[in-house]
């Protein structure tokens, strides 16, 4: 009986609360309990993922790219490391004053014969 004891002391501990717990609290809060947890199980690893896309988005928009040698950087540097042009400008440029349609191709349709 002993090692019974020893063996299995999680699993006795575990159903003397159930069994405490059901009559107390009922049936109803012990499911409820049990779909929060698993809830919470899948919804952590969401929101992970969630917060690593934010944290991408948040890198990739500090990102420049020089206009006159194509040097990618960081938007910790205010001049280009590679041929020193001014990376601010560059960047306010790209992102306020550029107009949709500068980056749209038009396209001349030609009737071939």
């Amino acid at each position: 009986m002993n090692d019974f004891l020893k063996v299995n002391k999680s699993l006795i501990t575990y159903s003397l609360i159930i069994l405490i717990a059901i009559p107390i609290f009922g049936f109803n809060f012990l499911v409820s309990f049990l779909g929060n947890i698993l809830l919470l199980l899948f919804l952590i690893p969401l929101l992970l993922l969630l917060l690593v896309f934010i944290g991408f988005n948040s890198y990739q928009s500090k990102i420049n790219t020089c206009d006159k040698c194509g040097t990618i950087s960081f938007g910790f540097n205010s001049t280009c490391m590679n041929c020193g042009a001014d990376l601010e400008n560059i960047s306010k440029r790209n992102q306020i004053d550029k107009k949709p349609s500068e980056s749209t191709i038009e396209v001349k349709a030609e009737e071939i014969k």
